[in-house]
C-alpha cells in the first residue's frame, strides 16, 4: 500500500489519526483522565484501540455499491474490486463509521480486505499473525464470541466491571445485524471515537419512504383544501 504522509501529529503516540484509503487499521492511543486522590490530580490512562473495518453483517458500502465492485466473500467478509470500483463514492458516505475512503491519485475506494489473498491460501491474516500480544484473534465467529465473552466475565472477576462487547452481535447492534470484527471495550464508544448506534443508510429506507408518504398525503389534503375554499367563493 502506498504510504498516506509521515508527519507528527501532537496527538500522544497516533500518528495516522484515522482509517482511510491507505491505512487500513488505525491503533489509537485515547488519553483520559482517572478519577484519584487530590495528590495526584491531573493523572491520565491510556486506552488503546486497535480500529479496523468491520465486515459488517449487514454492510452499508456493499448495499450501496451500484457497480457491484463490493462483495461478501465466501469467508463471509466484505471485499472491494478495484478492477471494478468506479470511484463514485456511494460506498463512502454508507458506511456508518467512517472505515473505507478514496485514494487522491485514483479515485477508487480502498479499505482493510481482511487479507483475502492470504485466506485463500489458508492463511492467517497479518495483522492478527504479526500482533504480539495476541490483542487481535482471528477465527470462526461463533468462537471469537464465545472467547470474547469468556474475556468479558474474566475481566469482569478481577473488578473490571465497565468492560463488555461493542458490535458482537444484531442483538447488541441491530443497526448493522452485528459486525464480524467487534471489540472488547471499557468505556463509552464515543471515547474510542465509535459510533454508540451505527445503522446502515438502507435500514432507515422504510421510514423516508413512510416520512415522504405522509407528507405527500398533507399536501395533497392541502390542495384539494384549497380548491373547495377557492369553488366556495
Amino acid at each position: 500500500m502506498p504510504e498516506d504522509g509521515f508527519f507528527f501529529s501532537g496527538m500522544s503516540y497516533d500518528n495516522t489519526v484515522a482509517l482511510g484509503a491507505s491505512t487500513w487499521r488505525h491503533v489509537s492511543f485515547v488519553e483520559r483522565p482517572v478519577a484519584l486522590a487530590p495528590q495526584n490530580a491531573g493523572a491520565f490512562s491510556w486506552l488503546m484501540s486497535s480500529d479496523v473495518c468491520k465486515h459488517c453483517a449487514r454492510a452499508g458500502c456493499l448495499e450501496n455499491c451500484p457497480t457491484g465492485a463490493i462483495l461478501r466473500t465466501e469467508f463471509d467478509t466484505v471485499y472491494v474490486q478495484p478492477d471494478i470500483c468506479n470511484g463514485c463514492g456511494y460506498c463512502v458516505v454508507g458506511c456508518p463509521f467512517g472505515v473505507i475512503d478514496r485514494r487522491e491519485d485514483d479515485g477508487r475506494a480502498w479499505k482493510c480486505t481482511l487479507c483475502y489473498d492470504r485466506l485463500t491460501e489458508g492463511m492467517t491474516p497479518a495483522c492478527a499473525k504479526a500482533c504480539p500480544t495476541e490483542s487481535i484473534h482471528f477465527g470462526e465467529v461463533e468462537d471469537l464470541r464465545e472467547a470474547a465473552r469468556n474475556r468479558v466475565e474474566a475481566l469482569h472477576e478481577r473488578g473490571v466491571h465497565q468492560a463488555y462487547l461493542y458490535g458482537v452481535d444484531a442483538e447488541n447492534q441491530p443497526g448493522t445485524e452485528g459486525l464480524n470484527a467487534f471489540f472488547l471495550l471499557v468505556d463509552r464508544p464515543e471515547v474510542y471515537n465509535l459510533p454508540p448506534d451505527p445503522v446502515i443508510p438502507t435500514k432507515r429506507a422504510a421510514e423516508s419512504w413512510i416520512s415522504m408518504g405522509f407528507a405527500a398525503l398533507a399536501m395533497a389534503a392541502a390542495a384539494l383544501g384549497a380548491v373547495a375554499v377557492g369553488n366556495k367563493r
